[in-house]
């Protein structure tokens, strides 16, 4: 009479190690996968591929076209590139990985939320708005050939919403201009999912903003607050260098501890839009340049409701943040634009 036959107990072991090996390592590959995916190299030649010529003739040109440093974020008939409405759904999931792998999470998901709010003006305005407003008009162009080793640009733009980078392979040599708007800036009603009454996009922006115009001492005041009217729109719009004037305000030195913590943190709402190390080398620059030469100025209300204005200003970048239109609902001062700009020279270009 035969026993019968079981499995060994130490090869089944071996086996369940052996298949946990296995599992490990595939699940190490796919993670791999999945980041070198999100690399803007590997992203922007997969959108590439899915476009037919036509569309590949809007989305791709020379790195030396002039059309490189033209930027703005009003509403246009039409931008250079490809827009995502003559996207089919597999090109439009490319588009948004390319997107992602060129911000962080939050520069993602603002940048989405500046782009869905088109549906929102589009139900305020009606048939009587001017412009034809479209979650899907933004236009992603490619400047030159992506490669791990030369220069090469990208831009995603449309109403609100202006992202301008170049590389070299995955290193991000410039991330400027960076534009973010909002029209309405605070949502007054609920708009539906996604939308609910009080969403404000761009709230650290504002809100930072106010809580240190509202801490400073007369003193202080007199020093932060900018002569004249308040201003009708951030400074060079849509021009290829930053505006060269000198820094204006209170200095960063002469805050104290919280003050220094709030504008630290408002400059944060900025930085922390672009990836972690975009993010990590802004800093660097602005620290060896010395935090006490940044300058805070202050124009109009210092209450939601009425325009008001700031420029935070140091040696290596500018940010403007203005909101003194009103909304599409006739809201006053409830449209944002705001904007970080490279005083060292936007697009990987040395100022002029």
């Amino acid at each position: 009479m035969c026993a019968a036959v079981g499995a060994s107990p130490q090869l089944s072991s071996v086996a369940r190690g052996q298949a946990t090996a296995t599992a490990t390592a595939e699940s190490q590959t796919s993670a791999k996968k999945k980041r070198a995916g999100l690399q803007p190299v590997a992203a922007v030649k997969a959108l590439l591929e899915t476009l037919d010529e036509t569309q590949q003739a809007k989305a791709k040109l020379e790195f030396g076209s002039e059309q490189r440093v033209g930027w703005h974020f009003i509403p246009k008939d039409t931008r250079k590139g490809v827009p995502m409405k003559e996207m089919n759904a597999t090109q439009k999931e490319a588009a948004m990985r390319v997107l992602r792998s060129a911000v962080s999470k939050i520069g993602f998901e603002k940048s989405k939320q500046i782009m869905s709010l088109e549906s929102v003006l589009k139900k305020l305005e009606g048939d009587q708005g001017r412009n034809e407003r479209n979650p899907e008009k933004y236009y992603f162009t490619v400047f030159g050939k992506p490669g791990l080793k030369q220069k090469w640009g990208l831009s995603i733009e449309g109403h609100h919403l202006s992202l301008n980078f170049v590389f070299r392979g995955n290193k991000v040599l410039d991330s400027t201009p960076q534009f973010f708007a909002t029209n309405p800036a605070t949502l007054a009603e609920d708009y539906g999912e996604g939308f609910p009454k009080g969403l404000q996009v761009l709230k650290a922006e504002e809100q930072l903003g106010f809580k240190l115009v509202r801490s400073l001492s007369e003193d202080q005041l007199e020093e932060a607050m900018l002569p004249g009217d308040t201003p009708d729109e951030i400074r060079a719009a849509g021009v290829a260098q930053p505006p060269t004037d000198a820094p204006r305000g209170i200095s960063f030195a002469d805050l104290d501890e919280e003050q220094q913590e709030t504008l630290t943190k408002l400059m944060k709402a900025y930085t922390a839009k672009m990836k972690p190390l975009v993010n990590k080398g802004r800093w660097k620059l602005i620290e060896e340049a010395g935090m006490e030469k940044i300058k805070f100025a202050w124009s109009g209300a210092k209450r939601p409701g009425r325009g008001h204005y700031y420029v935070v200003q140091g040696p290596t970048f500018v940010i403007e943040f203005i909101n003194v239109q009103a909304d599409a609902a006739g809201n006053p001062a409830n449209h944002v634009h705001c904007v970080w700009r490279d005083m060292q020279g936007d697009f990987d270009l040395p100022i002029k």
